[in-house]
């Protein structure tokens, strides 16, 4: 695990010159790989070309050092992340008569590529991002992972092309300061994050997953092709004691092939059904006791502890409990927000953070159960889109309207408890009689309507999905396997890993989800959906392949998942920081809002008329990342 980063410029900067802005450009993610760093450098008659790593040493400790070259120096590669079928990829090439210098999974990318070509890229299993420059074609290729886990950004401008892991590395090596990307801001400020290919920069993109580029040293351009050809969604005729048999084992085998590591390593136990079961199956592919992690809350409403305890005890793992209180959260916002490079306001982002850095203290690398709800169907706005369809049908649009009004009078909460009243006025608000439906029940910070009350003319964007429709190759999503894939290019690229990515590795903690596994992500795209959700019973084929492992009724058990009284906090500690970022002068600046409709919802926040935490809370983390990168304040 580590970060890399690179540079192709055209105008002869030389090596040492090269040498320099690589170093500067790795020491902003010394996090990222605190144990080692390595170069590459070179300069020919056309261009200048340089790669770059910091390195987390998991895998071959002592011979793993990067970058790593071919046996005749043409080939070059720079990695960050885990190949963790890499065992078998090298077994096959030594067959073949391959030979190794090292024990890393690095050398065996470089190798089979050596031998194959970009046609190996599709044998990889694991969460990657590297780079490979092969003077032989002189092209480069940069290779982001199936589910995108590890980040990859990249830009080009008039004589150099960089790309990076962290987006810090590049906006700190650029010249100039790039503008604001529409796209980007309405993407953020729709669902709280911002997916690949976009990013809050003009000019400056995410590689999508299961993607790499070709970059053409002849042509100084690049092309960008899909790694794996991925099938559309076609059930197939199985019994559901099948599907159940196969679940197991396509679990089983990918937590076994997620622990190979040289170092400490634990789980993430939050006491629900995905981090359960990683649990589960670590302890019992090992005769050693497990460490398992989790944080609790002082406050009552937020803590959960008592459920990862009856999982722990179990597995008679070694327990790691961290009770922390509010003060605990707020201690390293600011550090935390910064770092993602551009607006990010999941709320979970704070207490994962915090896990990562106590997590640590114990161990390098840590299982976790991310993936399983978008994999197995496990989300409440499932049941929300799987509604829509049948509420539309019965309930005229007019008297919906009606409806609505009421629920936006009457059911409004003053504080941050998101209760039942909250749940049913945005199940309400989510309602749409014109098949986008899917999109606003994503959106966890605006919907469309909300957003185009408060954003201005000139920076609104009203047709901001038609990308991914076109990908998605669908204007209407309705079923729960539309769903899935949504959320795969969407909410997990852009939102869930970003986070455990940038929180994780801020404290230099490697995390690992089984559940992100192309096998078994194919696998549950081939199953009925009634196997997935049966009724309400969410993740059931899940759940009912691994009942007999643990006490009646805990796999039905509902959880509420990581987050933070964010809501409170605006209202007390954070409020004068928050008023600051409603000052006229700034909102006329910046051009973006509109000011009296901003305003007005950030005080009725406030003065607790009506609660609006995510919508504040994702406007105070723009402003946040906003004076922090343009007006050079912290």
């Amino acid at each position: 695990m580590c970060g890399i980063n690179g540079l192709i410029d055209k105008t002869k900067i030389g090596e040492d010159k090269m040498s320099s802005t690589l170093n500067a450009m790795n020491n902003l993610i010394l996090h990222r790989g605190p144990d080692e760093d390595g170069v590459f450098a070179e300069q020919n008659e056309q261009f200048s070309v340089g790669m770059a790593m910091r390195r987390l040493s998991i895998i071959d400790l002592s011979s793993g050092k990067q970058p790593i070259f071919s046996d005749d120096r043409q080939i070059v590669i720079v990695f960050n992340g885990e190949i963790y079928n890499y065992k078998t990829i090298k077994s096959r090439l030594e067959s073949e008569g391959v030979t190794f210098n090292t024990s890393s999974d690095t050398e065996v990318i470089l190798k089979a590529y050596e031998k194959y070509g970009i046609e190996s890229f599709q044998w990889l299993d694991g969460m990657y991002g590297f780079s490979i420059y092969d003077k032989k074609v002189n092209k480069l290729f940069i290779a982001r992972d199936f589910f995108g886990e590890k980040p990859l950004y990249y830009t080009q401008n008039e004589n150099q092309f960089l790309w990076a892991s962290e987006l810090k590395s590049i906006i700190d090596t650029i010249d100039y300061k790039p503008n604001i990307s529409k796209k980007g801001l309405n993407l953020y400020f729709r669902l709280t994050y911002i997916p690949a290919p976009y990013t809050i920069y003009d000019g400056i993109k995410k590689l999508e997953a299961n993607h790499f580029i070709e970059y053409d040293f002849k042509s100084y351009t690049y092309n960008i092709h899909k790694i794996n050809q991925e099938p559309v969604p076609k059930t197939i005729n199985i019994s559901f004691d099948d599907a159940k048999a196969k679940t197991k084992e396509l679990v089983y085998n990918s937590v076994d092939s997620r622990s190979i590591a040289d170092v400490g390593l634990g789980t993430f136990l939050s006491g629900g059904v995905d981090s359960s079961i990683v649990s589960l199956c670590l302890s019992q592919a090992t005769d050693k006791k497990i460490d398992t992690f989790s944080i609790g809350f002082k406050k009552a409403s937020y803590d959960e502890t008592d459920k990862s305890r009856v999982v722990a005890k179990m597995l008679n793992s070694n327990h790691h409990e961290f009770i922390i209180d509010e003060n605990d959260l707020k201690h390293n916002i600011h550090e935390i927000l910064v770092n993602f490079d551009e607006p990010f306001s999941d709320t979970a982002s704070l207490p994962t953070h915090l896990l990562s850095e106590k997590t640590r203290e114990h161990v390098t690398v840590a299982l976790t159960g991310d993936g399983g709800d978008e994999v197995f169907g496990g989300y409440n706005k499932y049941y929300i889109g799987k509604m829509n369809k049948r509420y539309t049908s019965l309930i005229p649009k007019a008297f919906h309207r009606t409806i609505t009004k009421l629920s936006n009078k009457y059911l409004i909460d003053k504080d941050d408890s998101r209760g039942r009243k909250f749940q049913i006025n945005k199940l309400l608000n989510a309602i749409n009689y014109e098949g986008d439906f899917y999109w606003d029940i994503i959106s966890l910070a605006n919907t469309s309507n909300q957003l185009s009350e408060i954003m201005l003319t000139d920076y609104y964007d009203g047709d901001l999905f038609k990308d991914y429709k076109e990908v998605l190759g669908k204007q209407k999503i309705e079923t729960l396997t539309d769903f899935r894939l949504v959320d795969k290019i969407l909410s997990l690229e852009g939102g869930m890993l970003a986070k455990v990515d940038r929180t994780s590795m801020l404290t230099s903690l490697e995390c690992r989800a089984p559940f992100l596994n192309k096998s078994i992500w194919e696998f549950t795209n081939t199953l009925p959906e009634h196997y997935l959700m049966k009724g309400w019973n969410k993740k059931y084929i899940l759940k009912e392949a691994f009942r007999d492992q643990f006490p009646e009724e805990f796999l039905e058990k509902g959880k509420s998942g990581f987050g933070s009284p964010t809501g409170d906090w605006l209202r007390q500690s954070l409020r004068k920081e928050l008023e600051s970022y409603i000052q006229p002068d700034l909102l006329k600046r910046q051009g973006i809002f509109k000011v009296d409709v901003i305003t007005k919802l950030v005080k009725d926040h406030l003065e607790s008329k009506k609660d609006s935490t995510f919508r504040v809370w994702s406007y105070y983390c723009f402003q946040k990342w906003y004076k922090f990168n343009y007006l050079n304040e912290n």
